[in-house]
């Protein structure tokens, strides 16, 4: 849990740049792989979470500048720009907006009162399962894999060693 803002934007730092690395690996060809037939695309999730991170902290009381074009999944190096914009906002706009008692203040959220210590872990925890999302289907769609919380198959390699099963 965040105790100070300065926690958080640790947290949302490390977070952010663990998210950049996979999003670096992004190719446009691969945007399009889908997670069925008909479902939504690598693009469309991943443009989906970098598009709601300013809506999700406006709506709990941090001004962020809202993406445009939301509904329009651009070019990967579009997605990873982006994600690069907005998570350099977000860190300017709670050391500028918020205190540390902010923190503990309470609101509803998603019809459960919630500090905002913890609407906003939530908020990473949404990015953390996207990633998730998004680097399974860049492995269907045949691109490398960087390390988030250790090493992927290519990292092993890397490494000498066989990877685990």
């Amino acid at each position: 849990m965040y105790v100070t803002v300065t926690d958080l934007i640790a947290e949302w730092k490390n977070e952010a740049g663990l998210t950049q690395k996979v999003l670096d690996e992004l190719t446009d060809h691969a945007l399009l792989q889908q997670v069925y037939p008909g479902g939504r695309t690598l693009g469309r999730i991943a443009w989906h979470f970098v598009t709601s991170i300013p809506d999700y902290f406006t709506e709990f009381g941090v001004s962020v500048e809202k993406v445009s074009n939301p509904n329009e999944v651009p070019s990967a190096k579009e997605i990873a720009q982006t994600f690069t914009k907005v998570s350099s906002q977000v860190v300017n706009a709670l050391g500028e907006q918020w205190k540390d008692d902010s923190l503990q203040q309470v609101q509803n959220a998603f019809g459960r009162m919630e500090s905002n210590a913890t609407i906003f872990m939530g908020l990473i925890k949404h990015i953390a399962h996207h990633r998730g999302q998004v680097t399974v289907l860049m492995r269907q769609a045949g691109l490398p894999i960087p390390a988030v919380y250790g090493p992927a198959k290519e990292g092993w390699a890397k490494l000498g060693v066989t990877p685990p099963l």
